[in-house]
């Protein structure tokens, strides 16, 4: 039987092997150059438009960041708009003090990319987060972990914007 096994594993490698050199020209790293496309440029050429408010501020920051990290000026080629809702719901409630303990944050932002000389959208659509955080007796605490939930939640929705923002590039 071990000689049976020896013969299959040279096939299976060499299968596997074909299989994979077929593929590897279907495959296309999405931030690298490939398509005629420089999407590093096309990325950083995203101006990103204020938000308001303090979860605003903290999304706005985070896609400048994400969209252009080198602070490096670049004349702007599209324009981003995002608008957002956010809700906190009570999760849990202590029985014997009837004080929450568990707080959940919300937000639903919706984006629109823009040419910058203005026209109707080239890509549009919403990301969705959600960040719990503990409560307790401390009113600072409270509002601290608050706080850091938004910043998570600013956070996770700016990466999901810039992934579906970069994913329509090509196809603009």
């Amino acid at each position: 039987m071990s000689g049976n096994i020896s013969v299959r594993r040279p096939f299976l490698f060499g299968a596997v092997a074909a299989v994979s050199l077929t593929l590897a020209g279907c495959f296309q790293p999405m931030y690298g150059p490939g398509l005629g496309m420089d999407m590093r440029g096309e990325l950083q050429a995203i101006a990103i438009e204020p938000a308001s408010g303090r979860l605003g501020h903290y999304l706005t920051e985070e896609l400048r960041f994400l969209f252009n990290g080198t602070g490096d000026p670049v004349p702007p080629r599209y324009r981003l708009v995002v608008t957002f809702t956010q809700s906190g719901q009570t999760s849990l409630v202590d029985t014997v003090t009837g004080r929450a303990t568990s707080n959940s944050l919300s937000v639903r932002a919706n984006y629109k990319l823009l040419p910058a000389i203005g026209g109707a959208p080239l890509a549009e659509g919403y990301v969705v987060s959600l960040a719990d955080y503990d409560r307790g007796s401390n009113r600072y605490a409270n509002v601290r972990s608050a706080r850091d939930a938004e910043i998570r939640n600013a956070k996770a929705m700016a990466d999901q914007i810039r992934t579906r923002v970069a994913s329509s590039l090509p196809t603009l």
